[in-house]
């Protein structure tokens, strides 16, 4: 696992390996107690539980850096190293 951004008090990090548990692209969030996976391509919670309110930040932040993250994907899934991705600001 690598963190790739932290802002608001949320944690996004992304797995190597990971296309086993959900076929698509996805980003893990962690906020307090709460765990969420977060689908890249759209935005849609896959699993876990989110508040709203950090939900649309986490949804704006992939919007903003779609392409960045596509690109982390596609490094994570082959174990290549990722790179960090500017918070939201």
């Amino acid at each position: 696992m690598a963190i790739i951004s932290m802002f608001y008090g949320i944690i996004i990090s992304m797995y190597y390996l990971d296309k086993k548990q959900h076929n698509l692209p996805h980003i893990h969030v962690k906020y307090q107690d709460e765990e969420a996976v977060i689908s890249i391509i759209d935005g849609q919670l896959l699993d876990g539980a989110l508040k709203i309110n950090k939900l649309k930040l986490v949804q704006a932040w992939i919007e903003i850096h779609n392409e960045e993250l596509m690109a982390d994907w596609t490094l994570a899934i082959n174990g290549e190293t990722i790179f960090k991705i500017d918070p939201l600001k």
